[in-house]
């Protein structure tokens, strides 16, 4: 397990910049299991391995002076902050856009001895959520989902309204579901007051509406997806000794699947177009990585200290792979 480190002697100005969230108390969790795992990590540092073999631009490698290959060598530090976020639809609305901005707008710690470092000028490198699940392993999601939340969260409050556009397919299908019923008539027996037993009452139950992200994205797909390549980092980490992890397609559609996919769009929404940069001849700039992480209940099967080294693990994983083409 990677030692926690404490960042004491302030941070360091080429340091990776990780953004490690986790969620408030909700329901039967008085502590929350992923806040419990993400909380010892607040300002502390990581490192990573150095490169075996650094490589400098435009070929210099017969400039390298002893000096300069010693910093070339010199592992990367990794400076983590971890944020509580409470476990409602309202907050994860108005605190996630600000974790994205540049640079980043982080809301007072409800722990007063959790004191926020100053975010980077230029944004974090990482963005990490983390939230609990039921009982069994570790899960790595791919996907975040922008429609179909009907569960209350923590305050009994339901995520935003959103109007879908009608499919014209359903309408046509829904038009013809009419015309053959009144081709067929009522069922056998069922013919009113003068020919049988009275036709019962039918009563229409509207659908529930349709909840998730409305105003403000509606130019994000209905899916998005994690850039981190989570098949490879799942086998990563099995092959360093972690076996109760996978991936999963499916966050939940609560409030782990709300801040992954409002965190996912939130990334892409802080990239300029293409074209600017094709104008200049200049590779656009990648957005912030964002990936989400389920946990267990406590001791079902991990401890937590197991979930805070999984947690150390995929960020020098990630961390590692920042910069690589």
């Amino acid at each position: 397990m990677p030692p926690i480190v404490p960042a004491t002697d302030g941070i360091d100005p080429n340091a990776l910049r990780v953004l490690v969230t986790g969620f408030g108390p909700f329901d039967k969790y008085k502590a929350n299991p992923s806040w419990l795992a993400v909380k010892p990590l607040h300002n502390t540092v990581l490192y990573t391995d150095p490169p075996t073999d650094p490589v400098l631009p435009n070929d210099q490698t017969a400039m390298i002076t002893d000096e300069m290959e010693d910093l070339l060598r010199r592992p990367q530090q990794i400076h983590i902050t971890a944020l509580e976020v409470p476990v409602t639809y309202q907050a994860v609305l108005s605190i996630t856009p600000g974790l994205h901005a540049r640079p980043p707008v982080l809301p007072r710690p409800s722990d007063p001895t959790l004191a926020i470092p100053p975010p980077p000028a230029n944004g974090y490198d990482f963005i990490f959520h983390v939230g609990v699940a039921g009982r069994g392993p570790l899960r790595i999601e791919r996907l975040g989902h922008k429609n179909g939340y009907r569960m209350k969260d923590k305050d009994g409050e339901y995520a935003p309204i959103v109007h879908l556009p009608k499919d014209p397919l359903n309408d046509i299908a829904e038009l013809e579901l009419q015309r053959m019923e009144r081709m067929l008539g009522p069922p056998h027996g069922l013919q009113g007051p003068n020919h049988g037993p009275e036709v019962p009452e039918v009563v229409d139950i509207p659908p529930p509406p349709n909840r998730g992200f409305g105003k403000g994205y509606e130019q994000f797909a209905d899916e998005l997806s994690t850039e981190i390549d989570v098949p490879k980092l799942v086998v990563h980490l099995k092959e360093n000794g972690i076996d109760q992890v996978y991936s999963s397609m499916d966050a939940g559609h609560y409030l782990c699947d709300f801040i992954f996919y409002c965190s996912l769009a939130e990334a892409k929404r802080g990239i300029a177009p293409q074209e600017k940069f094709k104008e200049r001849s200049l590779s656009p700039p990648k957005s912030t990585p964002v990936l989400f992480l389920h946990v267990p209940p406590v001791d079902q099967p991990l401890s937590t200290e197991q979930v805070t080294d999984a947690i150390q693990r995929i960020i020098l994983y990630v961390c590692g792979r920042l910069h690589q083409p």
